[in-house]
């Protein structure tokens, strides 16, 4: 069954009269759930190329082919659009970095970091920038706190797996992983940031292996 996917006005209603509609050509059409991931895609896309300066509700709908209407209808406000990016930014890094050891022991800690921020560095640029532009605008500063929360939680939760539950490491663990990521997503190095992350396995089992004993 095919199925007919709005396109908005400029306003973000809904046109009625638009050519696609009875399978015509023209700009493409928004559905719903997807078209919503498409057009943070596309966010994440012109920051990662521009800075967040360049992010507004025209260049978003450039990016995503669609109109100025649609972007609007989904996010309402600019700090919602930022808000829900960056959200969907760090949920796919979390899902796709591999954190939780797949059995006992850290050799496949974090197994799938390298990949996928070679597979999709502007994910990673996306949120620097972000970060960065906080600095400057104290406004952002909520959003990017809980982003950081999330990593913190992913990471406390990996580590509590295999039995290392103490917040000051995962905050340790954070950091040292946020580093390899900027430093990987501005260099390319994808050798040294395996390098890096051996040695971190290494750390946390020779670490682990000093607590079972209890020394």
């Amino acid at each position: 069954m095919t199925c007919f996917r709005p396109v908005y006005t400029e306003r973000g209603e809904v046109r009625r009269d638009h050519p696609d509609r009875h399978g015509g050509s023209g700009m493409r059409r928004v559905e719903y759930g997807t078209g919503r991931q498409e057009l943070l895609e596309a966010a994440i896309h012109v920051v990662a190329a521009q800075g967040l300066r360049g992010l507004t509700f025209r260049s978003v709908a450039t990016e995503a082919g669609v109109t100025h209407g649609a972007v609007q209808y989904h996010f309402g406000s600019w700090d919602n659009l930022v808000a829900e990016a960056l959200g969907f930014a760090v949920k796919r890094s979390i899902d796709t970095a591999g954190l939780k050891p797949a059995g006992p022991g850290f050799e496949d800690f974090a197994g799938a970091l390298v990949a996928s921020i070679a597979a999709d560095p502007e994910l990673q640029a996306f949120q620097f920038e972000l970060t960065l532009e906080a600095r400057r605008r104290a406004e952002l500063l909520p959003t990017v706190a809980k982003a950081y929360d999330a990593y913190r939680s992913a990471v406390h939760e990996a580590l509590t797996a295999s039995g290392l539950s103490d917040p000051a490491l995962s905050e340790i663990i954070v950091v040292a992983l946020d580093g390899l990521v900027f430093q990987q997503t501005v260099f390319g190095d994808v050798e040294r940031t395996q390098k890096a992350l051996k040695m971190l396995r290494t750390m946390l089992s020779v670490y682990a292996e000093t607590k079972s004993a209890g020394l």
